[in-house]
């Protein structure tokens, strides 16, 4: 053996793996061979001096290679895949194998998107760059990227993804938001702020026509949510004439998408003052004031108060942020998006459209379309499935990897 560690999982801890999965927990792990000083020792994960951070191969109980990853003991999620190459290829040029990654991801972008627009250009797991995500913006002409580095695995290669991001990529400017919590698991203090040339904490992008003003610095996540694009106009297309209800808006995309479509009027609703008002300032950007209005409100109450007031919509977009972000909180969730679709149901006129969304893959494809004909069922309505769609292209789904697939978005039409 040469100086790479290697990492033994426990029997049958292999089959997932195999199919494509990521991760490794450190209670798959049955133990790790390593370089010592004394020469080549074995030992458990817990008893290794292994140095967070190391390159390290995977292999089955009974010695089958799997692939290559970062270990980071720090994390319940104690190596993450990063490659089915040995060790010793990626090590001996990490630029190399680095760049390969991004120009891959680059060139699969490229295919669904033109050079005006925006989207996620680096999609963590699915794009084999464990927790890095980055979104490309192009802001009036100028290409600005965020970045968030979320796992040590990404971590460990941040300078090769930098320069291979303003090689690949030429951006205006680029913005770190790796201001998440999962960082902490990750044994990783939050960061963010310009990474060299500073630029516009505020920029405007183009999507679907529509103008929208976005806060790259302090809006949610990244500052805007990439992945509901072809979704949105999609609901431009069934809004012609139509009363629409557009809540968790954010930053008004969907109601803006609505007006662009022709609806005769949109409410946006979101619970957050700023939140607010950046949506005003993008009705302001599309000219729609008069027909979009921005309300600040809790979406919850605010069905409450409009069912018992006898307000009545064509289409409800709902389009909440994640509800559970754990397995443990699947019930609560369920409670909460059972909630708001069957006021939204009640909301609606006859044969009205109801345009619901779930972002969170623990609340998973079956719960989702069972909690949907449940809020029909208490109700009393009867509810077709026009159509089931995802997140866009931008956002790649790794086989083997389910949660790469989190997205749903159900456009339905209410009896």
């Amino acid at each position: 053996m040469n100086e790479i560690t290697r990492v033994f999982l426990k029997p049958k801890e292999e089959k997932e793996i195999a199919q494509g999965f990521p991760w490794i927990f450190d209670n798959e792990i049955s133990s790790v061979k390593f370089l010592d000083k004394g020469g080549i020792k074995t030992s458990s994960l817990e008893e290794c001096n292994v140095k967070d951070g190391e390159c390290v191969e995977v292999y089955t109980n009974a010695g089958g290679f799997l692939g290559s990853g970062i270990i980071n003991r720090t994390s319940k999620i104690t190596v993450r895949i990063i490659s089915q190459e040995h060790a010793d290829k990626i090590l001996a040029d990490r630029k190399s194998f680095i760049d390969k990654l991004v120009r891959q991801a680059v060139n699969i972008r490229r295919l669904s998107f033109a050079e005006e627009d925006s989207y996620r250009l680096i999609y963590g797991e699915a794009d084999f760059l464990p927790g890095l995500i980055v979104e490309r913006f192009n802001a009036e002409g100028k290409v600005y990227l965020v970045v968030q580095f979320l796992a040590l695995a990404c971590e460990v290669f941040r300078e090769e993804i930098l320069a291979s991001l303003k090689e690949n990529c030429r951006p205006y400017a680029i913005y770190e938001r790796s201001d998440a919590s999962v960082r902490e698991k990750e044994g990783l203090a939050e960061r963010n702020g310009w990474i060299g040339k500073s630029g516009s904490e505020i920029i405007t992008i183009l999507e679907n026509g529509i103008r929208l003003e976005i806060d790259i610095a302090r809006g949610q996540k990244t500052g805007y949510f990439l992945d509901q694009k072809f979704n949105r106009r999609e609901v431009a297309r069934i809004c012609k004439g139509k009363r629409v209800l557009d809540a968790f808006t954010h930053t008004g995309a969907f109601g803006l998408n609505a007006f662009a479509g022709g609806a005769r009027e949109v409410i946006s609703v979101d619970i957050s003052e700023d939140a607010v008002e950046m949506v005003n300032k993008n009705i302001q950007l599309n000219n729609a004031e008069n027909k979009v209005k921005a309300v600040c409100a809790d979406v919850f109450d605010l069905l409450k108060k409009y069912e018992s007031e006898g307000e009545k919509f064509d289409v409800i977009i709902l389009d909440p942020p994640a509800f559970t972000k754990s397995a443990k909180l699947i019930q609560k969730a369920y409670g909460g998006y059972k909630e708001i679709n069957l006021r939204a149901m009640r909301l609606l006129n006859e044969g009205g459209l109801l345009v619901t969304c779930s972002c969170s893959y623990y609340f998973d494809e079956n719960t989702f379309y069972s909690m949907i004909m449940h809020s029909a069922v208490d109700s009393h309505k009867r509810v077709q499935i026009l159509q089931k769609r995802g997140a866009g292209p931008d956002h790649p789904v790794l086989l083997g990897y389910p949660k790469s697939e989190y997205l749903k978005c159900a456009i339905c039409r209410v009896l």
